[in-house]
């Protein structure tokens, strides 16, 4: 999407995948405000109901299980033709190496990760035929760099990092727009599971004028909230024997 143009978003339709709590409602919120149609996928059809009513614009509702890839491509064939994908379906357990399961550990993979390639394997062939689309990956400061405690979900973010910059490495000359946005914690049913601090901790509602506002622009990647972004990039940058002594297990 370039520029902030109301009329722009008016004339546009987005799936939104990880619809129907947290982060990935108020962003439904946020572009139906605008003036798109939206189709909100996720698993729990009541929620998705409740949602498209609440919706100020046309909206509409299709389930899918993003960890099945017949549910994704049957998805996207229901769907139809779009303008846009924003994918913020997750999953997230704290997990030491010391403690690893490994239902949930693939869990992580597969919604995460593995979910975020299927979604965009279903739709990808139609925007680069067209030559037009916008592809949004939601992932987390998590992905630039292994943190302790987070087996599994560290991995699948990074991999959705990967995902993306790949994509943005053979589409950024064409009329395809890829972006890649990566928030740290947000106020949400996963982080209650944390019992540490979680600095500059956002509510969705702030947290998705952060995504909608990157969406409006033509840049590639945005992570927020800045501050603390700064921490998880410049660790990129650090030895391992330093980056360990501040990062890893104490």
């Amino acid at each position: 999407m370039r520029g902030n143009d109301v009329t722009e978003w008016q004339a546009k339709r987005y799936w939104i995948v990880g619809a129907s709590e947290g982060l990935g409602r108020e962003v439904a919120f946020s572009l139906s405000r605008a003036g798109a149609e939206v189709v909100v996928s996720a698993r729990t059809e009541d929620r998705l109901k409740d949602l498209v009513e609440d919706l100020p614009g046309k909206a509409s509702y299709v389930t899918v299980d993003v960890t099945d890839r017949a549910s994704v491509e049957g998805a996207a064939a229901e769907v139809g033709q779009i303008d846009g994908v924003v994918y913020l379906a997750g999953v997230y357990w704290p997990m030491k190496a010391q403690d690893w399961d490994n239902e949930k550990a693939d869990m992580m993979g597969e919604v995460n990760f593995l979910g975020a390639s299927r979604v965009v394997g279903s739709v990808i062939k139609d925007m680069v035929a067209r030559d037009a689309g916008h592809i949004v990956l939601v992932g987390s400061l998590s992905g630039f760099r292994g943190l302790p405690g987070a087996i599994g979900y560290c991995s699948s973010k990074a991999g959705m990092m990967a995902l993306a910059e790949s994509m943005q490495a053979d589409l950024r000359n064409t009329g395809v727009h890829v972006q890649l946005i990566n928030p740290g914690f947000i106020k949400t049913r996963l982080t209650e599971k944390n019992d540490f601090h979680m600095p500059f901790i956002m509510s969705p509602q702030d947290a998705a004028k952060e995504v909608f506002e990157h969406m409006n622009t033509d840049t590639f990647k945005k992570s927020f909230p800045l501050l603390f972004s700064w921490v998880f990039r410049g660790s990129q940058f650090l030895p391992d024997w330093l980056y360990y002594r501040l990062f890893g297990a104490k």
